[in-house]
């Protein structure tokens, strides 16, 4: 079974940045959307980013400015670069893919703490 793995996930001082990354464990066909969420404790999870195979982006209003997603396909790879972390950044991290189903990651932790 297509597993999603990330990677890039970590403790970070506030104002800092981080890269995170997700990629099949298996080469897959096709992938159309792509994209991450973000589940802190105690909170739901949130939709954070989101990438359409035509490259249609979407952000959170909390992280736009700060947060950027891109997509290599082919590698079916996808990215967020995460620059001007604040501590309410802290969350794990879940990469998500439409193959057209809807598989996900096992999701990186992110810690934003001075």
């Amino acid at each position: 079974q297509v597993q999603l793995v990330e990677s890039g996930g970590g403790l970070v001082q506030p104002g800092g940045s981080l890269r995170l990354s997700c990629a099949p464990s298996t080469s897959i066909f096709s992938i159309s959307a792509m994209g991450w969420y973000r589940q802190a404790p105690g909170k739901e999870r949130e939709l954070v980013a989101g990438i359409s195979s035509g490259e249609d982006i979407y952000y959170a209003h909390s992280v736009k400015g700060r947060f950027t997603i891109s997509r290599d396909n082919a590698k079916n790879t996808v990215y967020l670069q995460m620059n001007s972390l604040k501590p309410e950044d802290t969350a794990l991290y879940y990469c998500y893919a439409h193959t057209p189903s809807l598989i996900w990651g096992q999701g990186t932790q992110v810690t934003v703490s001075s």
